[in-house]
């Protein structure tokens, strides 16, 4: 008997094919199931999305293919993960397909059904290991029993408001344990927003957890994993063998067929938006995923965004989620960093550290501290000028400067990687008086090297440095941790106190328990103030709260704790809430300003972005599908309740010779924009194939931008 099936596969974005198609089976296939489908002249990946009866069919049965393969021994996917697939691409406007199948690991993609039957015979290494204990438990502090029991009691969403070193992670730690221990089939999701904050957390999980459930418990998913490491993963998670998994955004997507747990770790963090293809927010899906599962969803975060903060009101207000207060470190009372601003404009012209900053850095050295310096942006500098003829290091590709490596002499486009070695003299007037402009980590490195050059490690006098041994500088930030294990080795070294100075980016601002850091130091912060970006300020508070969160973590060091911020405006009022660490009057202050301008959280927004080979046509293109929209009105869904805006060009707006423009969609009602963009996207399909639409490369809808 012959079965009808609609299956998904991987089609490209906006493409004609974009919903399931229709194949044969001599088989009945659940829905969720994995098969290999002839596509074109290409075999690929499917899932089974619903069966279909012969009156439902779109063309003649003689012309439905048959599928090739069942993969079989891996579970169907559940009706759950179907329906959070479903969720994401409609509310993210993307096909079904692109979703569910980039949800997938890319090796099952790859593999034969031959191939992954033999994948699967592999044993699973899930027994428990005999000689690992479970390690002893910390006391809890006051505000963590009584989050716990919060938590315990109530259904949430949570949003856990807590200090740098509170201990939010014991507290998701706890309420796994509490999970695991209760329920014997159930299984967690942690998530954190960066790659490199996933070994530290497994480390602690696999401390907490592995002896008692089996090493294969705890399993990571992240793009940083290689494609088997990633399968097995996946196929540990879609078992249920793995009960807790850890992992990046990608991993809100992951098959967890008993999910009841989704904790996301510094959940303001903008590395939760993915930022290619289908443009979710990982943080929200946590949260529409837990309330679709029925699994608990705990946001935790020092400084919160403010659409978490703002929904997080006293229910009576309108607030949909709990909050959890835990304003204390542990075991240091209510002792965080002091805040010390610096005025530069005291200082002398083209000054990089003030005379305060470098003594309190010596002091702090000569006691054998550690001190912190981060600046957001990597290499020597971000330009390289000529003095004569005003020469500077664009990229030919790009809307934007080349910047100065030192290390490796080379001028290298952080946007498109276009890289050149470093000319002799300039290319435009022969100058060889060609100098750099600003400085980058490389830059400042090198510079408080030759500030400190005369300071000495204490206790480091030896035959070979009889006077002591000069000061270990090191730079942590994406150019010096490019190969593998070489941001374990650096903060290896930073632990085991074989370094004195830490400079780098905010990669190492954030999630990172630095014992004897006693001093941090911004020194240069002032470009977010007076951002066109209304999210900057946000930003800029969280990286400087999270960035003084490193110093004084160490109970016996915390009181003389410090963070220094060099800035030119010194009275700006966000300074004054900092000094202080009281994030809630910053986000009072953030949200009433965004009510009086109608700026999210108080209105939804969506941009459409569209590149092509000349400004024109990009631009054409989006105002073309802008006016066609209003010709519609009043029968294209939610127009009335939307403000379309003229297309401008992106910010950067050439990359690789590629032109990109955007256009803002912007509406008081999430349904009303919803209802708009989904009508639209016939609109902008058909768009495409107008004379306005020739020379287009690609557009794309971004549904709550992070940027605009």
């Amino acid at each position: 008997m012959i079965h009808w099936l609609s299956v998904l596969v991987q089609t490209p974005a906006h493409s004609a094919v974009a919903g399931p198609l229709t194949y044969q089976s001599e088989l009945p296939l659940a829905a969720g199931s994995l098969v290999r489908v002839p596509f074109g002249t290409r075999e690929v990946l499917g899932v089974v999305w619903d069966a279909l009866d012969a009156a439902s069919l779109d063309r003649p049965e003689s012309e439905i293919r048959a599928i090739s393969a069942v993969l079989e021994g891996v579970a169907p996917l559940t009706v759950a993960w179907r329906q959070l697939v479903h969720f994401a691409a409609s509310y993210y406007q993307r096909s079904l397909g692109e979703v569910a199948l980039a949800a997938l690991p890319p090796q099952l993609r790859d593999l034969s059904a031959a191939q992954l039957a033999r994948r699967l015979k592999r044993p699973a290494g899930g027994a428990v290991d005999s000689t690992l204990t479970t390690p002893d438990l910390i006391a809890l502090s006051e505000e963590q029993v009584r989050a716990i029991a919060r938590f315990d009691a109530e259904a949430g969403p949570f949003l856990l408001f807590g200090a740098t070193g509170s201990g939010k992670t014991e507290v998701y730690l706890r309420c796994v344990q509490a999970l695991l221990e209760r329920d014997a089939t159930a299984q967690a999701l942690v998530m954190v927003p960066e790659i490199n904050l996933t070994p530290q957390l497994e480390a602690r999980f696999r401390a907490r957890f592995a002896g008692r459930y089996g090493e294969a418990a705890v399993v990571s998913l992240h793009s940083g994993m290689t494609n088997p490491q990633r399968l097995k993963s996946w196929l540990a998670a879609h078992s249920g063998v793995a009960r807790i998994v850890l992992g990046t955004r990608m991993a809100v997507l992951a098959s967890l067929p008993r999910l009841r747990l989704i904790v996301v770790d510094e959940e303001h963090d903008p590395s939760y938006k993915q930022q290619e293809g289908a443009r979710y927010s990982a943080r929200d899906l946590a949260v529409y995923r837990g309330r679709l599962e029925g699994a608990k969803v705990l946001l935790g975060s020092a400084t919160p965004s403010l659409e978490s903060w703002h929904h997080s009101r006293p229910a009576a207000e309108g607030g949909r989620y709990q909050r959890l207060e835990m304003p204390s470190r542990i075991g240091l009372g209510s002792v965080l960093p002091k805040v010390r601003l610096v005025d530069m404009s005291l200082q002398p012209k083209k000054t990089v550290f003030s005379p305060q900053l470098l003594q309190a850095i010596t002091e702090r050295v000569a006691r054998g501290e550690q001190a912190m310096v981060f600046l957001n942006r990597r290499g020597y500098a971000p330009v390289l000028a000529c003095s004569s003829c005003d020469w500077k290091s664009e990229c030919p590709h790009c809307s934007a400067y080349r910047v100065f490596h030192k290390i490796d002499r080379t001028l290298r486009c952080h946007h498109c990687g276009f890289t050149e070695r470093v000319p002799r003299a300039c290319p435009s007037c022969g100058n060889v008086d060609i100098a750099p402009l600003g400085r980058g980590t490389e830059r400042l490195e090198e510079h408080l090297a030759e500030m400190l050059a005369g300071v000495r490690r204490p206790n480091s006098v030896s035959v070979q440095w009889p006077e002591g041994a000069p000061l270990r500088i090191a730079r942590i930030d994406a150019d010096t941790t490019r190969l593998k294990g070489a941001l374990e080795s650096q903060l290896a070294q930073v632990h085991a106190g074989e370094v004195d100075v830490l400079v780098g980016t905010q990669m190492i601002a954030k999630g990172h328990d630095f014992r004897a850091i006693t001093l941090v130091a911004a020194v240069n912060p002032d470009g977010a103030l007076f951002s066109a970006d209304f999210r900057a300020p946000e930003r800029l508070f969280s990286l400087l709260m999270q960035a003084a969160g490193r110093a004084g973590r160490d109970a016996a060091q915390s009181a003389a704790s410090e963070m220094w911020i060099q800035t030119l405006h010194p009275q700006h009022p966000m300074f004054a809430a900092l000094r202080r660490h009281d994030y809630p009057a910053f986000a009072a202050g953030q949200l009433r300003e965004r009510e009086q301008a109608g700026l999210p959280p108080f209105s939804y927004a969506a941009l459409v972005r569209a590149e092509a080979r000349t400004q024109a046509v990009a631009q054409g293109f989006l105002n073309a599908a802008s006016a066609a929209a209003a010709a519609m009105e009043p029968a294209l869904a939610g127009y009335a309740q939307v403000t379309l805006f003229p297309a401008v060009p992106m910010t950067i707006q050439r990359i690789a010779n590629v032109e990109r423009a955007q256009m803002l969609i912007e509406s008081p009602s999430r349904a009303a924009l919803q209802r708009f963009l989904s009508a639209w996207h016939a609109v902008l399909q058909a768009t495409r194939q107008q004379p306005e639409g020739r020379g287009l490369i690609r557009w794309a809808v971004d549904v709550d931008p992070l940027a605009i």
